[in-house]
C-alpha cells in the first residue's frame, strides 16, 4: 500500500503539468484568434476610410464642376440679355448644348439650358382659393389629353394648390389622401416641384414621364406667360386648341 501511494504522489504533478499545457494552448488559441479579428477590423477600416476619402473627393470634384456649370450658363444668359432684352428664342447662344468637354482629367462636362417658360405652368390653373383660370385649364386640358392622359387630372391638380378643403368636381382633398397607406395631405400651396405631380393618387410614374416634359411650376404670376418661342409642339396646340392651328410641319405651312 506503501509504494501504491508513493507512486500516486510522483504521478500527480505529471497530470497537473499537462492540464497547464493544455490551459496555456487554448489561451495561445485565443490569443491567436483575438489578434486576427483585430487585424481584420482594422483593415477594414482602413478600406472603408479610403472608400469615404475616395466618394467624398469625387462628390467635391462633381460639386465643383456643377458650380463651374451653373456660372458658364449665367455669363451666357447675361450676354444674351445686353444683346437682346426683348425676345428669348432658340436660335441664341444660350440654346446651345455645351460639350462635351474635358474640364479635368478623367471628367468629361455636357450641359444644356431650356427656358422653363416655354411649358405650362402647373401654378396658373387656379389661384389659392381654388378659382379655376378657364383659359389654363382648358389648355391643361388639352395637353393631358394629346399625351394620353386623363382630364381628371385638372381637378386633382387644382385641389393640390388650393387651401380649401371642397374637392372639384374630378378632384380629391384630404379625405381621400388620408384614406391612403401611408396617409397624408394635400400640400394646400402652390407647387414647387413637378415631381409633386406623383403624390397624385394613382397618378403614377408612367403618366409623370409623358407628361414631365410639358409641365413646369413658376410662380403664380399673371405676368409669367408661354414664351410660344421655345414652347414645344404640344404646349402650343394645347394652347392653340384647334386642328387647324397645330404646330405639326403641315400645319404651319398651311396657316
Amino acid at each position: 500500500m506503501r509504494t501504491l501511494s508513493e507512486r500516486a504522489r510522483r504521478q500527480r504533478p505529471r497530470h497537473r503539468r499537462g492540464a497547464q499545457r493544455g490551459i496555456a494552448l487554448l489561451v495561445a488559441i485565443l490569443l491567436v484568434a483575438l489578434c486576427t479579428v483585430i487585424a481584420a477590423a482594422i483593415a477594414y477600416e482602413n478600406a472603408m476610410s479610403a472608400r469615404r476619402g475616395t466618394a467624398t473627393y469625387a462628390f467635391d470634384e462633381a460639386l465643383l464642376v456643377a458650380q463651374g456649370a451653373e456660372a458658364l450658363a449665367a455669363y451666357g444668359l447675361r450676354t444674351v440679355y445686353q444683346n437682346d432684352k426683348k425676345y428669348i428664342y432658340a436660335a441664341q447662344g444660350w440654346a446651345k448644348p455645351v460639350g462635351p468637354i474635358e474640364v479635368v482629367p478623367g471628367v468629361m462636362l455636357e450641359a444644356s439650358l431650356e427656358d422653363l417658360q416655354g411649358r405650362f405652368n402647373l401654378n396658373s390653373l387656379a389661384d389659392r382659393e381654388g378659382n379655376p383660370d378657364p383659359v389654363q385649364v382648358a389648355a391643361f386640358s388639352n395637353l393631358l389629353q394629346s399625351v394620353g392622359l386623363e382630364t381628371k387630372w385638372v381637378g386633382y391638380v387644382i385641389d393640390w394648390i388650393d387651401w380649401n378643403g371642397t374637392p372639384s368636381p374630378d378632384g380629391a382633398e384630404d379625405t381621400v389622401y388620408m384614406g391612403l397607406t401611408p396617409p397624408y395631405r394635400t400640400a394646400n400651396r402652390y407647387i414647387t416641384s413637378t415631381s409633386e405631380l406623383l403624390a397624385l393618387p394613382g397618378f403614377g410614374r408612367d403618366r409623370y414621364l409623358a407628361l414631365a416634359p410639358y409641365v413646369a411650376a413658376l410662380p403664380a404670376d399673371p405676368n409669367v406667360k408661354v414664351n410660344i418661342c421655345t414652347a414645344p409642339g404640344k404646349v402650343l396646340d394645347a394652347y392653340l386648341g384647334h386642328p387647324d392651328f397645330g404646330s405639326d410641319p403641315d400645319s404651319l405651312a398651311k396657316n
